[in-house]
């Protein structure tokens, strides 16, 4: 089995402050975006390995895709698999490579091994394994609330062309968290409301595109806002950083405006342009 693994945007996200815990909570939507990783199961005897095209990934207990392997076959004795996994996905770039990753171990491999599980467990996997883990395990988009983990799926069909842009910049979650400055406690703000009224309403975009993140990391790394900029002067109705770094998307009224603008990017930085109304499709079936 082979399948596709897609990597999210967050159109919005706010910090809404720190918790006891020493998460934060924090309010955003997830959407997911034509850029993805495949990964490939071969059941074996009762190993879990790994093998990526990518040297600087870890192929050991690192890897949340070995993690997620455990956690479903730990009661499974005689049970393993192997994976291959080709990274397209940077890490470090705010659209949530490692996680979707692992949310397809969970989601694809049970059938393949003839397991069954409940929904609510695979949640709590999922959970286990990440904050953000969880909301790939269905398609489509989600409010998000909590450490990112409590999450309203909702039906959207984005209007939007999307440019998504990384500038070659690993940015830390945890430094990110570290370095966060909230001028005031904010107020949690309806994005998915926001959302829908932007169909008709361009100026709603602006009061939806706004990334707590955005300005320390910007301060550390220019080149990020230097690519938003240049989204926003190549025609798009409104940019930002995804989740905390480091790649930038653009949101363009129409094809050509869209694909003109990538065409100035140097290519090694452009990742992916999604048409409007994009629908992931995660099986492979050209093997």
């Amino acid at each position: 089995m082979k399948i596709r693994s897609y990597a999210k945007i967050n159109l919005g996200l706010r910090v809404l402050g720190r918790r006891a815990d020493g998460f934060h909570d924090l309010v955003t939507v997830f959407h997911l975006v034509d850029l993805f990783d495949t990964l490939q199961f071969e059941i074996t005897d009762g190993s879990i390995s790994l093998e990526s095209n990518r040297d600087d990934i870890p192929t050991d207990d690192g890897n949340l895709c070995v993690r997620a392997a455990r956690l479903l076959l730990e009661q499974q004795r005689g049970m393993g698999v192997h994976i291959v996994l080709h990274k397209n996905i940077p890490a470090g770039a705010g659209l949530g490579g490692g996680s979707s990753n692992a949310a397809a171990v969970l989601r694809y491999l049970p059938s393949l091994l003839g397991l069954s599980f409940p929904e609510e467990e695979l949640l709590e996997m999922a959970a286990m394994l990440g904050s953000d883990v969880p909301f790939f395990l269905q398609d489509g988009s989600a409010l998000a609330r909590g450490r990112g983990e409590v999450l309203e799926h909702f039906s959207w069909q984005c209007p939007w062309w999307i440019v998504l842009v990384n500038p070659g910049i690993h940015v830390s979650t945890a430094w990110a968290y570290g370095s966060l400055r909230l001028d005031a406690q904010p107020e949690e703000a309806d994005l998915r409301t926001t959302l829908r009224e932007a169909y008709d309403d361009p100026n709603a975009i602006a009061l939806l595109l706004h990334n707590d993140f955005e300005r320390t990391v910007i301060e550390a790394h220019p080149a990020i806002g230097e690519a938003k900029q240049r989204l926003l002067d190549g025609g798009a109705s409104g940019a930002l950083m995804s989740g905390s770094g480091s790649s930038v998307f653009g949101l363009f009224p129409d094809e050509s405006a869209a694909r003109d603008c990538a065409a100035g990017f140097p290519q090694e930085q452009l990742l992916s342009v999604t048409p409007p109304q994009f629908v992931p499709d995660a099986i492979v079936r050209d093997l």
